[in-house]
């Protein structure tokens, strides 16, 4: 259960729970409005606006003068984990209890927010800065539901400060780097279920194992914890020809170290204090390739694939460096054995210019899950998705320019759980089910040159 309480921290204030049919792992691609239409097909490679730098610092070079871009991407998930729990104990005979454990409808919408600033000082040198938000989730069930022992509520709130500078080297190649500061804090607890009670009540279960079970509802488990941590990115672009560009972009890793506290009746026994811990975290090194291709005066067609490094995720292991340690005295935890692996998204996208003032926008995304079958849990329930997108652009005046997107995205094939976890010793509880869901997401972008 110690494994359990952290297992359940991890996987939702980093990984993200079941709003993560948007993207795998715990990655939010919704960086902008303006790429949203197009399934962020590209990006790397088109300087709409100053979005660009979320992406690629380089593109910053071709932004000219001053310019303000800020938004957001409202996202409707409709998730559901259908399944059934089952409860097996010598305590309770040789057959197990199984109990219907749907949870329907999981995920709570959320607004995605985002600022860009782009100021060219000269010929040769832009400076940006971003802010914006690149993991974030808030999901919650009943205390007493049947799977609330694998988590029953889920907060993440994240916020990434991004300053950039590009070069341009000449009329071909631009460069690009920039500081990565990240800002994350969570929370997750887990309940005892209902059917705790059924236990507790079983004639065959000795008064003395009954009394040590907590009564439905109550707090087996909770954690909540901050941290700031820093890494860097890097771009490139190559303006092959009036037409024709490709764009690289590299983000590094960032290390975290959740520092915060721990409580509920499996660490303290019911009393009230809180364990003090960390939890030290590597947000994965992402890259993308990218081209953009203007194929006639008005149409355009672009694409990117993009890799996620998951599998920095081999183990996670959890400290408790303070006086009061959870039972056992344990001074480090291995919580859990990740497996997971390298993830691929790809991504084509198309911009018609109807007129001077309006752009159409369309594209499609497969991305790649991060987690075979074998090791999907309900609180990382990834899969493989499919994205469909479209969007508009329309030029309000020559310095004020608004954008639109909308996206609907669908789980892409089956995504089976089977998860199992120890309840003190005394009984082995099972989850077996499947995830299902989709996501519409809708975005406004307002830009101005200054």
């Amino acid at each position: 259960m110690k494994k359990t309480v952290l297992t359940l921290a991890i996987s939702a204030i980093v990984f993200g729970a079941t709003t993560q049919v948007k993207a795998a792992g715990f990655q939010l691609a919704e960086s902008s409005a303006t790429g949203l239409g197009r399934a962020f097909a590209g990006e790397a490679a088109i300087a709409d606006n100053a979005s660009t730098q979320a992406r690629n610092p380089a593109m910053l070079a071709y932004l000219e003068g001053r310019q303000l871009s800020a938004g957001g991407v409202y996202v409707m998930p409709n998730v559901d984990v259908l399944g059934d729990v089952s409860i097996t104990s010598p305590l309770l005979g040789s057959d197990a209890i199984v109990v219907d454990a749907d949870a329907i409808d999981v995920a709570d919408d959320a607004l995605i927010p985002n600022f860009y600033y782009s100021n060219q000082l000269n010929d040769k040198w832009t400076w940006g800065l971003a802010v914006n938000a690149n993991y974030g989730l808030a999901t919650e069930t009943s205390p007493s539901s049947a799977a609330a022992i694998f988590g029953s509520h889920t907060a993440i709130t994240t916020v990434e400060f991004n300053p950039n500078i590009a070069y341009r080297i000449d009329d071909e190649f631009t460069v690009g780097a920039g500081l990565r500061i990240v800002y994350g804090e969570g929370e997750i607890s887990a309940t005892t279920p209902a059917w705790i009670a059924a236990i507790k009540a079983n004639p065959s279960v000795p008064e003395s194992i009954s009394a040590r079970l907590p009564a439905s509802g109550t707090e087996l488990k909770s954690m909540e914890g901050d941290d700031i941590g820093y890494g860097w990115k890097a771009g490139a672009s190559w303006q092959i020809n009036a037409n024709n560009r490709i764009g690289l972009a590299y983000h590094s890793g960032v290390d975290l170290e959740l520092d915060g506290s721990a409580a509920g009746v499996v660490y303290n026994g019911g009393q009230d204090v809180k364990i003090d811990g960390y939890l030290p975290i590597e947000l994965p090194a992402i890259a993308e390739l990218a081209s953009y291709h203007q194929l006639t005066e008005k149409w355009a067609v672009h694409a990117s694939v993009n890799w996620t490094q998951w599998s920095t995720f081999d183990r996670l292991v959890a400290y408790f460096p303070g006086e009061i340690k959870p039972t056992g005295d344990l001074e480090s935890d291995v919580v859990k054995e990740e497996n997971f692996k390298d993830n691929w998204r790809y991504s084509i996208g198309t911009t018609y210019h109807l007129d001077e003032q309006w752009s159409l926008r369309a594209g499609v995304a497969l991305d790649n899950t991060a987690v075979d079958d074998e090791h999907r849990t309900t609180t990382i329930p990834d899969s493989d998705r499919l994205w469909f997108s479209m969007g508009a652009g329309y030029q309000v005046s020559d310095n004020l320019s608004v954008d639109l997107g909308v996206t609907y995205i669908r789980m892409h094939g089956d995504a089976p759980i089977d998860e199992t976890q120890d309840l003190l010793g005394l009984a082995s509880i099972g989850f077996s089910g499947e995830a299902t869901g989709d996501v519409w997401l809708t975005g406004l972008q307002l830009s101005y040159k200054m």
